[in-house]
């Protein structure tokens, strides 16, 4: 009865190792790799394309800019130079339109919506989101966006250079504006690389040349003084003769 046991267990275990030793000569002959390329490479999938409408506009004309149709209405109104991403989604809450509709399918009626509702942006939303409160020469609380945002930029900073304030002189000079540090960024011209040794070599080298100078100049005095100190005495002695 042992015996039998043994024999029982012994079987799954010279079956194993049976099967182990056929794989074995099977990848030594080669077989693995033929069945590896009898095997057909993956397809490439399809890439997915957007079926647009037939009076889609890929380009939309607002506030003076080209728009891209293809993206949402909130990310295409924030491409607008002075409008951000807070302003945008309010300003399409304002009008009635979803925020993630791309702007391509809108109708030429919701464009002009959009366009009277970004004219009107004091109106509805708070003046601390306005980008121009206290107008120099209007005083009202304004929005500036597109070109003009560009050309009110430039004639703030005429008029700084024009009072001669500290931020129109820094200007003027092509220096840092707002406080930042000059010693080890913002450096063109002249001033990139490391200068100061070689300036103050220079100066050393100066200085030498100056003071070579002066030597010289105090020995051909003295040599000139000599011969009237050796002629001062004989005057003397003529005198007391």
């Amino acid at each position: 009865m042992a015996d039998k046991a043994k024999d029982e267990k012994a079987g799954p275990e010279e079956a194993a190792d049976e099967a182990g030793k056929k794989k074995k000569d099977d990848k030594a002959k080669g077989k693995g790799k033929d069945e590896k390329e009898e095997k057909k490479p993956k397809e490439a999938r399809p890439k997915v394309t957007k079926e647009h409408k037939p009076d889609f506009k890929f380009i939309v004309r607002l506030a003076e800019s080209d728009l891209n149709g293809e993206r949402s209405v909130q990310l295409a109104l924030s491409d607008i130079r002075g409008i951000g991403n807070r302003t945008a989604a309010l300003v399409a809450d304002h009008v009635g339109i979803p925020r993630k509709m791309l702007i391509g399918d809108l109708t030429d009626e919701q464009v002009e919506k959009l366009g009277q509702a970004l004219a009107s942006i004091p109106e509805y939303i708070p003046v601390w989101m306005l980008n121009r409160q206290n107008d120099i020469d209007s005083g009202a609380d304004v929005m500036v966006y597109g070109p003009e945002l560009g050309i009110n930029v430039r004639e703030d900073i005429n008029l700084m250079k024009k009072i001669r304030c500290y931020k129109g002189i820094r200007h003027e000079t092509g220096q840092k504006v707002r406080g930042q540090r000059t010693k080890s960024n913002g450096r063109t011209g002249l001033t990139v690389g490391v200068t100061k040794k070689a300036m103050q070599a220079a100066a050393a080298a100066a200085k030498s040349e100056e003071g070579g100078k002066k030597e010289k100049g105090g020995e051909k005095k003295a040599e000139a003084a000599a011969p009237a100190a050796a002629a001062a005495p004989k005057k003397e002695e003529k005198k007391a003769a």
